[in-house]
């Protein structure tokens, strides 16, 4: 089951397409147009409206639907037959459009809110398979890619907390292992260990960095790269939520056809950065051709374990750093 406050942005947004005068008449009435939503879920909403619980998300995922309701973007003050909301289901495949709601089979709408986060992707799909087809491949990146120095620290690490019952070699760590190393490593690292923690890092950060450029070589990689880290799909849909200050956002992703015409990439590259932990940067310069400007999009991914220091495979976590209206291929919606 969602949460609530996910349920809030998600099926409020839904509700402020219809043109209810208010968002307490809207609740009220329980609209069937929109599927998959039943009492216990209007039930939840109810409760959650009248304690004041989570007012700042109602209040901007009413005003995002409102406003797209009227926006020539949108529905251009048309009244919807339908909205289909995906729920928290579990998608039979990997999904490209992270959509929760579907408007008249047409318009698909993501709700994002307090996230700038692009992709929670494993390493190898990022770095090895540039985003192109999800990696199967579930073998320690660290090992992959800095295997000696992983291997050293780890030894040091075991020494460190003096468990005598695990493997001499990190990669023959069991699931048992790791939960042990786990519980040992809680919190902020050992200071004998922080420093050599933090080499291993970034030697993981550049490996990573250079793994990625290589696969993806020429500029014509590297722009299909750069649409798959920002999600542009062959079809456009609409992202509506807040950013990380509550402010609202608003706007269509657009396709590659679009963002091709519209702009020309410049350069793409990435770098390591000693950060603490593996921490590799990226930024793409592109031109717009409407205006002859530049326009600078950046962001970082964050390689760590999963569930704390040993403590399952490690993944890769996509932010976006530059605001989502400043953003090539991101078109507001006034």
């Amino acid at each position: 089951m969602a949460d609530i406050r996910t349920e809030i942005s998600e099926i409020v947004t839904g509700l402020g397409l219809f043109g209810f005068r208010d968002l307490e008449r809207a609740l009220a009435a329980r609209p069937r147009f929109i599927i998959n939503v039943d009492d216990s879920v209007y039930d939840r909403l109810d409760d959650a409206f009248a304690e004041g619980r989570h007012h700042d998300v109602f209040g901007t995922a009413w005003e995002n639907g409102c406003v797209f309701s009227r926006a020539d973007d949108g529905l251009r003050g048309r009244a919807p037959w339908l909205v289909e909301w995906k729920g928290p289901h579990r998608p039979p495949a990997y999904e490209q459009i992270p959509a929760d709601l579907r408007v008249d089979h047409v318009y698909l709408i993501s709700c994002k809110y307090g996230s700038n986060i692009l992709h929670n992707a494993s390493p190898w799909h990022m770095f090895d398979r540039t985003l192109a087809e999800r990696a199967k491949n579930t073998a320690d990146w660290y090992a992959e890619v800095a295997p000696q120095s992983y291997q050293e620290l780890y030894t040091e690490v075991r020494s460190h907390v003096g468990l005598s019952s695990l493997p001499e070699l990190v990669t023959e760590l069991t699931t048992d292992n790791r939960k042990q190393l786990r519980s040992e490593l809680r919190g902020r690292w050992p200071s004998e260990l922080r420093s050599d923690w933090e080499l291993v890092a970034f030697e993981i950060a550049r490996e990573s960095s250079a793994r990625l450029l290589e696969r993806a070589k020429t500029r014509a990689d590297r722009e299909e790269f750069l649409w798959r880290l920002l999600r542009l799909q062959a079809a456009p849909y609409y992202v509506l939520g807040a950013d990380l200050r509550d402010e609202p956002l608003r706007y269509r992703v657009t396709t590659p056809w679009d963002f091709r015409t519209r702009y020309r990439l410049r350069s793409f590259d990435t770098w390591g950065e000693h950060a603490g932990q593996p921490t590799v940067r990226w930024r793409a310069d592109v031109t717009d051709r409407e205006t002859n400007e530049p326009r600078i999009v950046e962001g970082h991914v964050e390689v760590r374990w999963s569930h704390g220091k040993f403590g399952g495979a490690p993944e890769a976590k996509v932010y976006l750093d530059t605001p989502h209206h400043e953003v090539a291929g991101y078109q507001p919606i006034s």
